[in-house]
């Protein structure tokens, strides 16, 4: 198996301009903020963009729209 699980919180999703959903995380147990493609947009064409892998910071912070606010 892979190397032992983190425990993350959900800060909020966002969609990018290309389609693609964005959900950020915050590890809890190093405060380090991840984005993963929670789902890949129709018309998307970036082959960086792949369903649960992560994606850059800058680009998951540039959003089209704002799905949900950030949980607590």
């Amino acid at each position: 198996m892979g190397g032992p699980m983190s425990l993350v919180r959900l800060l909020g999703f966002t969609t990018l301009a290309c389609g693609c959903v964005v959900g950020r995380y915050r590890e809890v147990a190093t405060s380090r903020e991840v984005a993963y493609i929670e789902e890949k947009g129709v018309q998307c064409t970036l082959h960086a963009h792949r369903r649960n892998h992560t994606v850059a910071a800058a680009s998951a912070s540039a959003p089209a729209t704002v799905l949900a606010a950030r949980a607590s």
